[in-house]
């Protein structure tokens, strides 16, 4: 078995437990608020990841700094997002960042964006409207805050396109998982008051932590270097049709033809994005800026 052939394995699995987590995370927030669960499943992951490998270069604390800090935007404001509406939008609306991900990268290599990315954009646009809109033209908040994250994870996968293949990928992945814990607890202490979590919350808290936070998010860093952003990107696109599943099958939710329209558009713009955008091509000049920039 080829090692790329390991890359794209290792990225379905994650794109599964990345998707079906959903489910289990808006049961927990019933129990604890959104940023202390996000500070304490990284927290529990970080500890992991650093008793197996320590960073010891100043360049991998620097880059994983600055990733960590982008990677607690996209999920604080995914968890708190989630707080506020359905699994199933969360996981449709998060699976936005495959759009956006080309779209950034354009800009940071300063050049116009493919065609076949701003019509995909424009169709996920369209079914994201359909989805979400209902009175008036405005997102509700649990909505909007997870179209934040779609952004911000989409720059995280830019990102990592520059530092990823500088460092050894426990050790990167251990400082960005240890920053969004530090910056999320803060947060959490600062708005929310939280205390020591629910003991029924732990069970989310271990689950998330371990099998997906130190287990699926290695995985794509690792992923990443072997086969590039944008083929990355095409793989954790099963994340929302996993995420969809779930919250149907566990927690009944249903969509209603407007909705389920508003979805299909949705994976239909990221497929267009995914199968018809040109890829290695954007993330290579995208590598090389941030580089400099850096």
């Amino acid at each position: 078995m080829s090692i790329r052939t390991l890359a794209y394995g290792a990225l379905a699995l994650a794109a599964a437990l990345f998707g079906t987590t959903f489910v289990l995370v808006k049961g927990a927030l019933d129990a604890i608020p959104p940023l202390s669960f996000v500070g304490w499943r990284f927290l529990i992951a970080a500890v992991v990841l650093l008793a197996i490998a320590r960073p010891r270069s100043r360049s991998t604390w620097v880059d994983g700094s600055i990733a960590g800090g982008i990677l607690f935007v996209g999920f604080a404001t995914q968890t708190i997002g989630l707080e506020q509406t359905s699994a199933s939008n969360s996981g449709l609306i998060t699976g936005l960042y495959v759009v956006f991900t080309p779209l950034l990268a354009s800009v940071f290599a300063r050049r116009n964006p493919a065609a076949t990315a701003v019509i995909g954009g424009a169709i996920s646009v369209a079914g994201l409207m359909l989805l979400t809109i209902r009175d008036g033209l405005a997102l509700s908040a649990g909505d909007a805050w997870t179209l934040a994250c779609a952004g911000a994870f989409a720059l995280h996968i830019v990102v990592l396109a520059s530092m990823a293949p500088r460092h050894r990928v426990l050790g990167f992945t251990a400082v960005q998982l240890a920053v969004t814990a530090a910056l999320a607890l803060a947060a959490s202490a600062l708005i929310e008051d939280a205390g020591f979590p629910d003991p029924s919350a732990w069970m989310a808290l271990a689950v998330t932590a371990l099998a997906v936070t130190c287990g699926a998010f290695a995985a794509q860093v690792w992923a990443q270097t072997v086969i590039g952003p944008s083929r990355t990107a095409m793989v954790l696109a099963l994340e929302p049709v996993f995420a969809v599943g779930t919250a149907v099958l566990v927690l009944g939710e249903r969509l209603d033809a407007r909705a389920a329209m508003g979805a299909v558009l949705i994976l239909a713009g990221i497929y267009v994005v995914l199968v018809f955008a040109p890829p290695e091509d954007i993330d290579l000049r995208t590598a090389e800026v941030l580089s400099e920039a850096h």
